[in-house]
């Protein structure tokens, strides 16, 4: 099955892509508001730490071998931890850039503070979902796979033949 590799591979390089975005736009927050009370900077760090592990983890898994499908695990771990980023990151915007899924001014590098702030949210609630869906596919092809093997085992030992005698 070829066509969940080529999935596989879209999805890491999608997830390598928006963990790129992230860390350059939280990056860029990071830098300007250098001066800030160290609860939100500490949100900005801890989202600059899973952008950090979700590109190592892409790029390491982007290679389209069929052991990337088992890795499924740490897939739904690095979800948890964007989707407590995107928490974070939502909770500190509150309301002071207006309703959240707002997308007039949304832009990552030419735009108002609001604006990358907001497009910042965005690519990190895309890649947790991205890495859902990637657990997802991880955990149908591994039970897919034991299903096929165990089918494969069976049918391996009903037909045996007459004239082979038992390995004990």
């Amino acid at each position: 099955m070829a066509l969940d590799r080529i999935v596989n591979i879209v999805l890491r390089a999608a997830e390598l892509v928006f963990a790129t975005i992230v860390a350059g736009v939280t990056g860029q927050h990071l830098h300007q508001f250098r001066h800030a009370s160290d609860w939100s900077q500490g949100r900005f760090i801890y989202t600059e730490v899973v952008a950090a592990l979700s590109m190592f983890f892409a790029l390491i898994w982007l290679v389209p071998f069929s052991w990337s499908f088992v890795h499924w695990p740490v897939d739904i771990i690095l979800s948890l931890c964007w989707w407590a980023a995107f928490g974070l990151l939502v909770n500190l915007l509150g309301n002071s850039c207006g309703y959240i899924f707002d997308w007039n001014n949304v832009h990552p590098i030419s735009g108002d503070q609001c604006g990358k702030f907001k497009a910042d949210i965005a690519f990190i609630f895309l890649s947790a979902l991205l890495w859902l869906v990637s657990a997802l596919l991880g955990i149908f092809w591994v039970h897919s796979h034991e299903r096929r093997a165990r089918v494969d085992a069976a049918h391996r030992q009903h037909h045996r033949r007459w004239y082979r005698r038992n390995r004990v």
